[in-house]
């Protein structure tokens, strides 16, 4: 498994992921509300169109991150 393979993998996926929730939200009518735990850990995040691509920004650059430390411990492991 390439290190660098999984890691832009996985922040693709948690950028999408990050990206699509607020606009789900949005959506169903549950987008206001209380401040979230996500809201207080990603500067700038929150439920609004705005925040959907800062979210995505910050799910790249942490997923990124995440999926490389993941995959060079896997690399260890095995």
């Amino acid at each position: 498994m390439s290190i660098r393979a999984f890691a832009l993998t996985a922040g693709i996926f948690g950028a999408g992921t990050m990206f699509l929730i607020p606009w789900w939200l949005i959506l169903v009518g549950n987008a206001d509300g209380p401040i979230t735990l996500l809201e207080r850990m990603y500067i700038g995040y929150s439920f609004t169109p705005l925040g959907s691509i800062i979210g995505a920004i910050w799910g790249f650059i942490d997923f990124t991150i995440g999926g490389a430390i993941a995959a060079w411990l896997y690399k260890k492991i095995k």
